[in-house]
C-alpha cells in the first residue's frame, strides 16, 4: 500500500459515494467522505473538468456522462463464456456432475458452454441445444428470475407441451412451482427434457440485478437423491452468484455481498 497515490484513491471513494447517491452538493460531500473541504472541493472541480462528474444548474454534482461509455465498453468486453467457464470447472470438481450455462434467445434457452463430467454414465448436452423456457432446471431459471411483466407476457402466450414425463403443462401450476422457486432461489428437475434426468438450477446476475444467464448441473436421475439434493444447491447457488459477482452484481435481490 505503500506504494498507492493517496489522491486517486481519495477520489474514488468521493466517486463511489455517487453509486448511492443521485446528486450531492459540496457540504454533502465533505460529510459523507470525512474529507477536508478544501480537498474535496478541489477533487470535485477536477472530476468535472474530466468528465467525471458534471454540475447541474443547481450547483450539486452528480455522475458525468463518460461513465456511459466506460460502462458500455466494459459490458461490450465481458464474455460471459469466458467469465464462467473456470467457475464451472470448479463446480464439476465438486459435484461429479456435468455443468451447463444458457442464455436466452426469445422464447427459448440456448446452451453456450458445457463442462462434461468424468462419470461413465452422464447426460449429454450439446452447446448450441435450444430449450423452451419452462422445462428443465436451467431453462427455467431465466422464466423464473426474469422482469415480472416479461414472464407474464411470455405465460399468457406460450403453448406448455409435454417434452418428458414430468414436463408441466399447466400454466397455473408452472406459476406456482415459479413463485416457490423464486422464494428459494434455485430450481430442480426431474425428467423434464429428457426421463430419467434430473437438474438443479441457478439464476446468473448482472451489474443491473437483471438475470442474463442460467447454471446448472445435470445427471442420471438416481444420483440426484434428497439426501444429496442439499450439496448439489449449494455448490450451485454458490458458483451462480461467484459467476454474477464477476458480472459486477453486488447481491441485492437476496442481501448477498460479493
Amino acid at each position: 500500500m505503500a506504494d498507492t497515490n493517496q489522491t486517486v484513491i481519495k477520489a474514488a471513494e468521493l466517486l463511489r459515494l455517487f453509486l448511492t447517491h443521485h446528486q450531492l452538493s459540496l457540504p454533502q460531500a465533505v460529510k459523507l467522505s470525512g474529507q477536508p473541504k478544501t480537498s474535496v472541493h478541489r477533487m470535485l472541480s477536477s472530476l468535472e473538468e474530466t468528465g467525471f462528474l458534471r454540475r447541474t444548474d443547481d450547483g450539486v454534482y452528480e455522475l458525468g456522462f463518460v461513465f456511459l461509455q466506460f460502462g458500455h465498453a466494459v459490458a461490450d468486453r465481458l464474455d460471459i463464456r469466458q467469465l464462467s467457464l473456470p467457475v464451472m470447472q470448479k463446480l464439476v470438481r465438486e459435484c461429479g456432475e456435468a455443468a451447463n450455462l444458457i442464455v436466452r434467445d426469445g422464447n427459448e434457452a440456448i446452451y453456450v458452454e458445457k463442462v462434461d463430467t468424468t462419470e461413465p454414465i452422464r447426460v449429454y448436452t450439446a452447446i448450441g441445444r435450444r430449450a423452451p423456457l419452462y422445462a428443465g432446471a436451467c431453462p427455467r431459471v431465466l422464466l423464473t428470475f426474469m422482469p415480472d411483466d416479461e414472464r407474464e407476457a411470455y405465460l399468457r402466450e406460450a403453448t406448455l407441451e409435454p417434452i418428458a414425463d414430468n414436463t408441466c403443462t399447466d400454466v397455473e401450476q408452472l406459476r406456482e412451482r415459479i413463485a416457490i422457486d423464486r422464494a428459494n432461489g434455485y430450481t430442480v428437475s426431474h425428467s423434464e427434457l429428457y426421463n430419467y434426468t434430473s437438474a438443479v438450477g441457478a439464476p446468473i446476475f448482472d451489474y443491473s440485478g437483471k438475470v442474463v444467464a442460467g447454471l446448472s448441473i445435470v445427471g442420471p436421475e438416481n444420483r440426484y437423491r434428497d439426501d444429496q439434493l442439499p450439496f448439489f444447491i449449494e455448490k450451485t447457488v454458490a458458483a451462480a452468484k461467484e459467476i454474477s459477482c464477476r458480472l459486477g452484481w453486488h447481491g441485492a435481490q437476496k442481501g448477498d455481498m460479493c
